[in-house]
């Protein structure tokens, strides 16, 4: 296969619900290996507007059982379990139960956020409205082609949700769907897991709140904080970027150092997990969602009669070297997997690996980050990378020396 010659999307990992994901065909409900993405929602039977259609998608965001797709000219399509489209989309968020947009100001009318109903097709009226009448910097910035994904621009910008452009507040895929932030954070990103959430702060500073049963706050001890509260242990670390998974969480500092805790069942912190050498016995239950929540279970025993420890718990965040030394320019987490981006355009991933969504031609979970080798070996050059609950989206354009 030889290198695009067009900036593009790939995908692979679980898509058990028609959500676009790659372009190889059949039935089988998962993908393990990169493959382009095509979009067969909008391409209308046509290549020639498929083509079109996958080189517009700036943003992904993936749910479990569906996947939209942010265009260039603003569109938001969904695909999988729920399928759709609306207009006038700078961005949005996406859970099994709403999906939250924020749409652009038309004709004199604010900007509003809203949230949908996800088993509805995206018609009539929305759920829940807010209109944004502070607009700021995002009113300024909106035709400059180098915000919110880059619509006419670079997909790497961050994006505007769960924060918004009016300060004071965020907003959450769950009700209420308005939620109050302390003005005085100035905040530059806010990520959301399944129980916690992450925020990074205008001088690089991490704050978490949530539950904390699992390590995921990164405070060192398991208790939950109702309140954002300084990841004290990386304190005088300048972060460029956090990122959450269902329960474990990450940050990448401006000289590209990794730092990761949280849970690691699946060795999603790349530390030794005893999971991996066992086969996972749990079926996914009708919803997906409950067969990925962590799990009470009893310990084992071991070929000595020794308890052996089935599920690990990082508290507090631990500097991750990866194999070739490289340092980090992106990062994401799924709902037990991990990955990266380096600075060279290298994919690294580790951790749940069930479905493929590691993207090693395998089913094979790791506790230890391993390059996807589609890319370089196809001399493509990673950019962006972005994880669903259960599967992996990776933009990437042709290498660069």
């Amino acid at each position: 296969m030889g290198a695009p010659q067009r900036p593009g999307w790939f995908g692979f990992g679980f898509r058990g619900f028609g959500q676009a994901l790659g372009s190889e065909r059949g039935l089988r409900s998962s993908l393990h290996g990169p493959e382009p993405l095509v979009l067969e929602d909008i391409q209308e039977g046509d290549p020639a507007k498929a083509q079109a259609a996958v080189t517009d998608v700036c943003q992904v965001r993936p749910s479990w059982s569906f996947t939209g797709f942010l265009t260039r000219d603003w569109r938001l399509v969904l695909s999988g379990s729920v399928n759709g489209q609306l207009s006038g989309c700078r961005d949005a968020l996406a859970s099994e139960q709403h999906v939250l947009v924020l749409r652009m100001e038309v004709e004199g009318t604010p900007a509003e956020v809203q949230a949908w109903a996800a088993a509805s097709e995206l018609q009539g009226e929305p759920l829940w409205t807010w209109k944004i009448l502070r607009q700021g910097d995002w009113e300024k910035d909106s035709g400059s082609g180098d915000q919110a994904g880059g619509h006419g621009g670079s997909p790497l910008d961050p994006a505007l949700l769960p924060l918004v452009p009016e300060p004071g507040w965020y907003v959450s895929p769950r009700q209420p769907f308005s939620q109050p932030l302390a003005p005085e954070l100035k905040a530059r990103q806010l990520v959301l897991g399944a129980e916690h959430a992450l925020l990074l702060g205008g001088m690089g500073q991490v704050y978490t709140w949530g539950t904390g049963r699992l390590g995921q706050l990164g405070h060192g001890a398991l208790e939950a904080e109702l309140e954002p509260r300084q990841v004290e242990a990386l304190q005088g670390l300048a972060m460029a970027q956090v990122a959450a998974g269902g329960w474990h969480s990450l940050c990448v500092s401006e000289a590209g150092d990794l730092y990761i805790w949280g849970w690691n069942e699946s060795g999603q912190l790349a530390l030794p997990s005893r999971a991996i050498a066992e086969r996972e016995k749990t079926v996914a239950g009708a919803s997906g969602l409950y067969s990925c929540s962590p799990e009470v279970k009893m310990p084992a025993k071991d070929g000595d009669g020794d308890p052996a420890q089935f599920i690990s718990v990082q508290p507090f965040p631990a500097l991750l070297d990866l194999p070739s030394g490289s340092e980090v320019s992106k990062a994401s987490c799924g709902s037990r997997h991990t990955a990266v981006v380096t600075r060279d355009g290298e994919l690294y991933t580790w951790g749940w690996g069930k479905y493929g969504q590691l993207g090693h031609k395998d089913t094979a979970s790791l506790d230890q980050p391993q390059r996807v080798d589609y890319f370089t070996d196809n001399l493509l050059h990673v950019e962006a990378v972005i994880c669903g609950p259960w599967n992996t989206y990776v933009y990437a354009v042709e290498g660069k020396n």
